[in-house]
């Protein structure tokens, strides 16, 4: 029987070849070159004595044995990770490296204010902040890639434990020469099927979106085109539809040096909650809600 066991880098190695099922890619996030990717698989391989990756020039499959091994590998450096965690949760809260994955319906406008207040009260706190869609987000969060997500909900997000931040309210926005500019709100039925304009899938703000106007025909005949939703303004602000965004947008400036307007729309489900998520029974749950606590006053 052997007694070889696996090192955390050489699971690294393995996982991050998987998920991007390229050496070089992998390398990348790996911080290593690919030369030392592709020996820390190999030596890990020889020293199983079993075969996990079948190469070729241009496809790296996973043998079956091989995804088994990456199943068990990512419970295992989760279980690092969590390691890890516990040892800086005995130490001062809101205190060294701390990685937060932040959506970008968010992230520009929420944490320019945020952060230089952090910066000041928390300076030991090591802040890594990585932008990401809800999908891409919360898989990072379960894979150990960040300790937390800062997202909007509702979100399916697997067993996670959350802290409430804020509401934030969906407001529609069109060009303010529109005949039908409203003086207060507008009702979901004056969109126009085929005008409105959206984020792409994995944008947790489209489903907000499609959920707060209750017309399951604008699904089908909707525009998923944006990128971001500066990218929406702009084809707003040239003619090109409407698109529904929320007040935290707004009232960092987004609509600033444009030709469009933003009115609340008439609908119960007009708004998403702003909340930050970490992985359930986390050791540094505390922390996490102390982080929540400084949002908040954000």
């Amino acid at each position: 029987m052997s007694t070889y066991l696996p090192t955390i880098k050489q699971l690294q190695y393995l996982v991050a070849l998987h998920e991007h099922g390229h050496f070089g890619r992998a390398a990348e996030t790996c911080f290593v070159s690919q030369s030392t990717l592709s020996a820390g698989i190999r030596e890990l391989e020889t020293l199983l004595g079993v075969t996990l990756v079948e190469r070729s020039r241009r496809v790296v499959r996973f043998t079956p044995l091989g995804n088994q091994v990456v199943a068990k590998a990512h419970r295992l450096l989760r279980e690092a990770e969590e390691l890890s965690d516990l040892v800086q949760a005995s130490g001062k809260p809101l205190s060294g490296e701390l990685r937060m994955s932040v959506i970008p319906t968010i992230a520009p406008f929420l944490l320019p204010r945020m952060l230089p207040r952090l910066r000041k009260e928390r300076p030991a706190l090591k802040l890594f902040l990585r932008e990401e869609t809800s999908a891409d987000a919360v898989e990072s969060l379960h894979h150990g890639r960040c300790d937390c997500v800062l997202l909007a909900l509702p979100f399916a997000t697997g067993d996670v434990e959350s802290a409430h931040i804020s509401d934030d309210r969906l407001l529609v926005a069109f060009p303010e020469d529109d005949p039908r500019n409203p003086p207060d709100a507008i009702s979901p039925s004056m969109i126009d099927e085929g005008r409105l304009l959206l984020l792409e899938d994995g944008h947790c703000l489209k489903e907000h979106a499609l959920a707060a106007c209750n017309r399951p025909e604008l699904r089908a005949s909707a525009t998923m085109i944006g990128t971001s939703l500066h990218t929406l303004v702009q084809m707003v602000d040239n003619g090109l539809g409407l698109t529904m965004l929320p007040q935290m947008a707004i009232d960092a400036g987004i609509l600033h040096e444009t030709h469009v307007v933003a009115r609340p729309l008439k609908s119960p489900n007009a708004k998403r909650e702003i909340a930050l998520i970490w992985r359930k029974n986390s050791p540094r749950a505390d922390e996490f809600r102390l982080l929540a606590e400084e949002l908040r006053a954000g």
